[in-house]
C-alpha cells in the first residue's frame, strides 16, 4: 500500500539576499515581512531550501515521489545533485519521481525562484507574490501497482455527478497502469450505497443533493487497486449531485430554484506569514466567511490549498476558482497560462463547490498584445470545456473595458470590477452603468467580480465621504451597493472585495503602506469593521444587532450621527439611561440613523429585537488627530 509521510520540518534556508542560512518548517516564505512593508520593494530572487533525509522503505518494483502542494513561483528538484524535476506556477500541486536518484543517504534541495520574469503569471497584480514552499511537501512510496501520480499533480479519481430527475447518475474513472478497480460509493453517513467496475455509471436513487449553504450533502468515492488478490492501494474523494444553470435575466439557479449568489473575494495571506499558512488559519477564514452568510466565494487570484476547496464543499458556498492570468498580458506567459489553468481543472475537479472556471482578472489593464491576449483567452475557454464539459466559464473585466470588448464576450458568463463610488465618485452610477449594459445585452448574464471601499479602523469622520479610508464611508458604501443589488437581482453574481485586508506591497494608503485595507476583517482577522455586520444582517439567518461607530469615540459638535444596524426589527437608542431616538430604517429595513444631542459623556445603548449593543462616546472640542489620514492616496496599481 502506498504510504505518505509528511516532510515539513527540519528544512535548511539559504537567503540569498545576504547568503544566510535558516533552519526552518515549512510552510515557509521569505517575504513574510518585507512583502507587507509597503515600497514595493520586497525580494525577489532565488533561494534554497535543503533537507536531508535516509531511503525510504519501499518496494523493490515500487517508486518514490516528492509532493510539493505549493511553491511560489517557480521550482527545480535536486536529489543528490540530480535534477529530478521543475515546475512552474506558485499555486499548484505538483510531483517529482526521485526513485532513479536515491541513496541510502539523501539531499533533497529546491531551488525556489519568484524574481521578475516575463514567461510565468503572475507578475503584475495587486498583491503580493510571496516566495518560498509555502505549502506541505509529502514524501509517496508506492508499488509497482499503483494510482497514476504523475498526471499534473492531480487525484488520480475522476467522478462525474449527473442528476436525472430525482436520481443521481455518478461514472467514477480511477487511473492506474495495471491491476482491478472497483470503486464504492458511500453516503454521507459512511454506508455503501453502490459499486462500480472502473469507468462504470452507479444509479443513486432519490439523490441527496448538495444544496449550497442550506444542505451541503457529501457522498464519497473509494477506489481500490488489487493485483493477484491483495489490495496494493486505495484514493478516495467527495462528491455531490446538484444542477445550476445562469438566466441573464433572472440571475443564478441551484437545483432547479434562483439562488442569487452573494458573498466576497478571498485572499490567503496574514501577517509576517504571508501565504505559508496551517489548516487554523484556513478554518478561521471559513469560519468568517460563514459568520457573515455569505453563499458564494471568489477566490482570487489563483488557485487556493486543497484544504480549503474541501472547506468550501462542506460548507456548500458555490465557488469561482481562477488562475492568476491577471493585469498584463505576455506572450511568453502562454504556456504557462494553459499549464495553470490544466492543473487548476484538472486538481479541483472533484469539488462539488466549484461551478466557475475563472479564465483571467483584469487582463485589459495593460493594453499590450490585444490580439495575442484575445487568442489565448479563446484556448483557455475551449480548454476548460473539452477539461470538464458542465461547469461554466467566466472572467472579471477591468472597469474600464467597453460593454463591448471582445474579452468580455468569450467566457459562458461574465462579472465586471467596478468601482464606482470609490475610484470614481458617485454612487448612482452603479445603476446607470448596469442598466446601459444590460439594455445593449440582455442576453450577456452578468455578476459583479469586485466592489468595494477602502476602510481603517482607526479612521473616522463626521462627514464621511470618497477617498477618505475610514470605516464610516466604508459602511456608507456598502450600504448602497446592497440595495443596488436589490434593485437588480438578475445578476447572476457579486462579490465583494475582500473579506480580508491582505498585503501589496506597492500600496500606500490611510498611513499604512504595503496594505490593501478593502476587506471587511483586518488583516490579522481580529477586528470585524462594521460594513462585516451591515453584511450579516443581509446575509446571515443570525440575529443582528450592531452600533456602528464604536471606534470613533472622540467626538465634536453639539450633536452626533447614531448609526445602527440591525435585522430584528424597529431600534431604540437610549443616552445616559433615557430614552433619546427611534429612528425609521432606511431603505432596506437593516440600516437605522439619527441625530442625537452630545453630552459631556455619553453612554449609548441599542436595543432591539431583545438584543443590546452599546458604546461610550466623549465630547471634544477639537477632532482625534487619530482618526486624521497621515498619507496620500498614492498606490501602484488600480484596485
Amino acid at each position: 500500500m502506498k504510504t505518505v509521510t509528511n516532510l515539513n520540518k527540519d528544512w535548511k534556508f539559504i537567503y540569498s539576499k545576504d547568503n544566510t542560512e535558516h533552519q526552518v518548517n515549512v510552510p515557509h516564505t521569505w517575504n513574510g515581512d518585507d512583502g507587507q512593508d509597503g515600497g514595493n520593494d520586497y525580494y525577489r530572487g532565488t533561494c534554497t531550501y535543503i533537507k536531508h533525509i535516509k531511503k525510504p522503505e519501499y518496494p523493490a518494483d515500487g517508486a518514490v515521489y516528492l509532493e510539493f502542494k505549493g511553491v511560489n513561483a517557480s521550482a527545480k528538484v535536486y536529489v543528490n545533485g540530480e535534477l529530478a524535476g521543475e515546475h512552474d506556477g506558485g499555486y499548484s500541486t505538483f510531483r517529482c519521481n526521485i526513485t532513479e536518484f536515491l541513496k541510502d543517504e539523501n539531499e533533497i534541495k529546491v531551488e525556489v525562484d519568484n524574481s521578475v520574469n516575463d514567461k510565468v503569471y503572475p507578475q503584475r497584480a495587486d498583491f503580493t507574490f510571496y516566495g518560498g514552499i509555502y505549502r506541505d511537501v509529502n514524501l509517496i512510496c508506492a508499488d509497482k501497482c499503483r494510482f497514476d501520480l504523475d498526471y499534473f499533480g492531480c487525484n488520480p479519481i475522476k467522478i462525474d455527478p449527473v442528476v436525472k430527475g430525482t436520481d443521481g447518475h455518478v461514472t467514477v474513472t480511477a487511473y492506474a497502469a495495471e491491476g482491478t478497480v472497483k470503486i464504492a460509493i458511500l453516503d454521507a453517513d459512511g454506508t455503501k450505497v453502490a459499486e462500480i467496475e472502473n469507468g462504470g455509471t452507479a444509479v443513486i436513487k432519490n439523490a441527496h443533493l448538495w444544496d449550497g449553504v442550506n444542505d451541503p450533502y457529501l457522498y464519497k468515492a473509494v477506489a481500490t487497486l488489487s493485483q493477484n488478490g491483495e489490495i496494493c492501494d486505495e484514493v478516495s474523494a467527495n462528491f455531490g449531485f446538484r444542477t445550476y444553470k445562469v438566466d441573464p435575466k433572472k440571475g443564478f439557479y441551484l437545483n432547479g430554484r434562483l439562488y442569487p449568489l452573494r458573498g466576497v473575494c478571498r485572499h490567503q495571506d496574514r501577517p509576517h506569514i504571508g501565504n505559508a499558512l496551517t489548516k487554523a488559519e484556513h478554518d478561521e477564514d471559513m469560519a468568517l466567511i460563514k459568520e457573515i452568510g455569505a453563499n458564494t466565494l471568489r477566490l482570487a487570484h489563483y488557485q487556493h490549498d486543497d484544504y480549503f476547496y474541501d472547506l468550501c464543499d462542506k460548507a456548500g458556498l458555490v465557488v469561482w476558482a481562477e488562475i492568476p492570468y491577471i493585469s498584463r498580458h505576455m506572450s511568453g506567459g502562454n504556456e504557462n497560462a494553459i499549464s495553470q489553468m490544466t492543473e487548476l481543472v484538472l486538481q479541483q475537479y472533484n469539488h462539488p463547490s466549484i461551478v466557475f472556471w475563472g479564465l483571467s482578472n483584469e487582463i485589459t489593464m495593460m493594453k499590450t498584445n490585444k490580439k495575442d491576449m484575445l487568442a489565448t483567452h479563446k484556448k483557455l475557454n475551449d480548454l476548460c470545456h473539452k477539461l470538464d464539459p458542465r461547469r461554466l466559464t467566466t472572467l472579471a473585466c477591468f472597469a474600464m473595458c467597453s460593454f463591448g470588448n471582445k474579452s468580455a464576450h468569450i467566457s459562458d458568463v461574465v462579472s465586471w470590477n467596478l468601482y464606482l463610488g470609490w475610484y470614481v465618485p458617485g454612487l448612482f452610477l452603479n445603476d446607470v452603468w448596469i442598466k446601459l449594459f444590460h439594455a445593449f445585452y440582455p442576453k450577456r448574464a452578468i455578476g459583479y467580480s469586485e466592489y468595494g471601499a477602502e476602510s481603517m479602523p482607526n479612521l473616522h469622520s463626521a462627514k464621511p465621504k470618497r477617498f477618505d479610508n475610514t470605516e464610516d464611508y466604508q459602511l456608507i458604501y456598502h450600504a448602497y451597493m446592497l440595495e443596488f443589488f436589490a434593485r437588480n437581482p438578475y445578476l447572476w453574481g457579486t462579490h465583494v472585495w475582500n473579506m480580508f485586508d491582505f498585503a501589496a506591497d506597492g500600496r500606500n494608503q490611510g498611513g499604512d503602506p504595503g496594505m490593501n485595507h478593502k476587506g471587511l476583517v483586518t488583516f490579522d482577522r481580529k477586528t470585524k469593521k462594521d460594513a462585516f455586520y451591515l453584511y450579516k444582517a443581509y446575509w446571515s439567518k443570525e440575529p443582528v444587532l450592531h452600533l456602528s461607530g464604536k471606534r470613533y469615540k472622540n467626538r465634536t459638535g453639539k450633536k452626533t450621527t447614531i448609526t445602527v444596524v440591525s435585522n430584528v426589527g424597529a431600534v431604540e437608542i437610549f443616552n445616559n439611561g433615557k430614552l433619546v431616538a427611534k429612528p425609521k430604517a432606511q431603505k432596506g429595513g437593516k440600516v437605522f440613523k439619527c441625530k442625537i444631542k452630545l453630552e459631556a459623556q455619553n453612554e449609548i445603548t441599542v436595543k432591539a429585537g431583545g438584543l443590546t449593543d452599546g458604546a461610550t462616546f466623549v465630547k471634544v472640542n477639537k477632532p482625534d488627530p487619530s482618526y486624521k489620514v497621515t498619507s496620500g492616496n498614492s498606490m501602484s496599481w488600480e484596485k
